[in-house]
């Protein structure tokens, strides 16, 4: 009797720390190891998921298995949950980041194509629309694509050690956040600890040396067009 008390309870004991280990929004971390990062992830994952019943779950791959794309390991991880869930995953080696909704009709409370543009701003899209496009068509898809939360702060160069995994962090706990706080406001929900523009200071920075990019690439190339004009001058 004693054998049997014992084995149900460690058959109990095992299913909720299973269900404990499925329920964390954080659902894996090679890379970072930020107790401050984790803690808020899973306090915005439960409120979200209190007040509507989806789960956002955040991946942090150092690598992905050989061979698979990150789409299909996405679709194989999210059989796992019987809850509407949306996964955000990230690779570091692969240098891949992705979003999967199950059911489909989740895209509807975000924006994918938003979240994970690589451009931050209307401003910087134009600018790449302007001297990179060739068709007009081209243009406007270029023009329009632009709002990135986590491609953006991803690209930054790391210049000192440990600094690429707290840039991995912000970046992705901001792509989080976008998602958690689209779904809450297409739901209606108010979330008390959602962090709305709290991470538009870092997106400022990147915008502010991105406008200096902008301002190298025109000097350079008014100077290649003067130089040219005086070539053709002098021939």
């Amino acid at each position: 009797m004693m054998f049997l008390s014992r084995g149900l309870f460690a058959l109990v004991f095992l299913t909720l720390f299973s269900s404990v280990v499925s329920a964390n929004y954080l659902y894996k971390d090679e890379i970072t190891g930020n107790k401050r990062f984790a803690e808020d992830i899973e306090i915005l994952g439960k409120e979200l998921f209190d007040k509507t019943g989806i789960a956002v779950r955040l991946i942090i791959l150092k690598k992905l298995p050989d061979g698979i794309k990150i789409a299909d390991y996405e679709k194989e991880l999210v059989k796992k949950f019987n809850e509407p869930t949306v996964l955000l995953t990230f690779s570091a080696q692969d240098q891949k980041v992705d979003i999967l909704a199950n059911p489909h009709s989740l895209y509807q409370y975000f924006d994918k194509k938003q979240i994970l543009s690589p451009v931050a701003s209307f401003t910087q899209a134009l600018f790449m629309a302007t001297f990179f496009t060739h068709s007009w068509e081209e243009f406007k898809e270029t023009a329009s694509d632009y709002g990135g939360t986590i491609i953006p702060l991803l690209a930054q160069k790391s210049k000192k050690p440990g600094e690429t995994e707290k840039k991995y962090a912000g970046a992705l706990f901001n792509g989080y956040a976008d998602i958690v706080d689209q779904i809450a406001k297409a739901k209606g929900v108010k979330l008390e600890h959602g962090v709305n523009d709290m991470n538009q200071e870092v997106l400022f920075v990147i915008k502010i040396l991105f406008y200096g990019f902008i301002l190298y690439a025109i000097f350079l190339y008014l100077k290649r067009r003067f130089s040219r004009k005086k070539e053709e001058l002098n021939a």
